[in-house]
């Protein structure tokens, strides 16, 4: 097993991998940010053309949506069972997106410099290493490349809306799916990234009304956020 692997978190996303594709199911939050963050990415990045790896890619929802604006995706990841299902929901929709199960530092060493754009979203509060992810990624990416990370913020408010709100009083999230204790500072994320040799170039923090379901941009980083970061040329 991978030194940066969580098992008990690759257990916990196979277990929710046959309703991945559900947009009623556990994974609701992310069929509902997903467009939120992939117009984001596009719009920094402009995805037609470019080969992505998307770095913990889990059932596919962010890969098959940019290979679907032009890209050529590859989707990487530790957890076997949502890995078929994305191969399958692949088959079944026609998107054009290759899955390995490989972690990001397995195929950095394998193809260093390879990708136009790196995505690493919502998956860094689920490894006990992330600044060995982020360098993993800055390692995957070319000169000139982007990466681009989200987590979650770690503080009280984080703690009551992301794991208290989210996963207790609403139920949009399986109780247990995030640990606070593993959630990320902005300025935490910020310095595994400087180490890594990439530039912060954009930092945005997502708001969530759980009236009309929406995900949106904010100045307001408390809780989700996301980094865009380069690779200099």
């Amino acid at each position: 097993m991978d030194a940066n692997v969580d098992a008990a978190e690759l257990q916990k996303f196979g277990e929710m991998a046959q309703r991945w594709w559900d947009p009623t199911g556990a994974m609701r939050p992310l069929h509902e940010l997903n467009p939120l963050r992939l117009d984001w990415i596009d719009r920094l990045a402009d995805l037609a053309g470019k080969n992505v790896v998307d770095v913990g890619c889990g059932g596919g929802i962010l890969a098959e949506s940019m290979a679907q604006r032009g890209a050529a995706v590859l989707g990487i990841d530790l957890s076997t069972r949502p890995l078929r299902v994305a191969e399958l929901h692949a088959i079944e929709s026609g998107v054009q997106v290759v899955y390995r199960e490989v972690s990001a530092e397995a195929l950095a060493d394998e193809q260093p410099g390879s990708f136009d754009v790196v995505t690493c979203m919502e998956m860094l509060e689920h490894v006990p290493e992330p600044a060995q992810t982020v360098a993993a990624c800055a390692r995957l990416v070319r000169a000139g490349g982007w990466v681009f990370a989200s987590t979650l913020n770690r503080n009280p408010k984080a703690f009551m809306l992301a794991i208290v709100g989210a996963e207790y009083v609403l139920g949009l999230l399986p109780r247990g799916t995030h640990e606070y204790g593993k959630f990320i500072k902005p300025s935490e994320l910020a310095n595994y990234a400087r180490a890594a040799g990439l530039e912060i170039t954009q930092v945005s923090g997502m708001t969530y009304n759980p009236l009309t379901r929406r995900f949106a941009l904010s100045a307001d980083t408390d809780v989700n956020y996301m980094m865009a970061l380069r690779k200099p040329q």
